[in-house]
């Protein structure tokens, strides 16, 4: 029972985004590929990587991530800023267009999890958030993003 809950509780996340994502784009071409919208949760998750990071993590080969990199570049979705430390190095910066675009998705989590607080007692919203703080922090060895790198979720003002 746990696991279908779970499953459709993450399934309906996921519809959500793509009912708003199909409804502002009905009437125009959408600018980001499924490939590319992954790459972007993940420069995201990532919080500024370098190119040769990001391959490592997406385990894709830095030339493939270069490719990849440079299309998003040229939709203005990251911009590509140098290194103060080694000139050489260029980490990955989502623009505000991206954010723009993450917020359809993030806006709606931070909706439902302010339901969640109405809905329930501090104690069980205390419970939840430890027990999706042990997800998060030990049940998921395979996607390794350090915390400081986290996004936030966006603020109220921020939402679409």
């Amino acid at each position: 029972m746990l696991k279908h809950a779970f499953f459709n509780v993450y399934t309906k996340f996921k519809l959500h985004f793509y009912q708003e994502i199909f409804l502002r784009f009905q009437n125009r071409e959408a600018s980001l590929t499924t490939v590319e919208t992954f790459c972007m949760e993940s420069i995201l998750a990532l919080g500024s990587p370098t190119v040769n990071e990001f391959a490592s993590f997406m385990r894709i080969s830095p030339p493939n991530a270069a490719y990849k990199v440079n299309s998003l570049v040229k939709k203005g979705y990251i911009n590509k800023v140098q290194s103060p430390d080694d000139h050489r190095e260029y980490h990955l910066e989502v623009t505000q267009k991206y954010l723009d675009y993450y917020n359809i998705s993030a806006s709606y989590m931070v909706e439902v999890m302010d339901r969640i607080a109405a809905r329930f007692s501090p104690e069980d919203c205390a419970k939840l958030e430890e027990m999706l703080n042990i997800v998060n922090q030990e049940l998921m060895p395979e996607v390794d993003i350090p915390e400081a790198r986290m996004p936030e979720p966006p603020r109220k003002e921020q939402q679409a």
